[in-house]
């Protein structure tokens, strides 16, 4: 014996109009959080690569600095008076 379905079709129809419009509302809302976080990661990109480069300025700042110390080797280092 068949179960009873107590919805109609067009109770059913209507159920299955409102899943879909939920689906769609979900979709828009997954699409704009989509798109917010390519705009964070993009911008995230940009601030990496902006501090690698002033990190690689500073290395080389901090290179040429120690190029001009004089050569301490071999000797010992002076004492300050207390």
């Amino acid at each position: 014996m068949p179960s009873a379905n107590p919805n109609t079709p067009d109770q059913q129809l209507d159920q299955l109009a409102e899943r879909v419009e939920r689906l769609l509302l979900r979709y828009n809302e997954v699409q704009r959080t989509n798109s917010l976080l390519l705009e964070q990661l993009a911008s995230l990109t940009q601030e990496r690569d902006s501090l690698k480069s002033r990190l690689s300025a500073a290395r080389a700042r901090v290179d040429a600095l120690l190029e001009r110390l004089p050569d301490t080797a071999g000797t010992t280092p002076t004492q300050t008076p207390a």
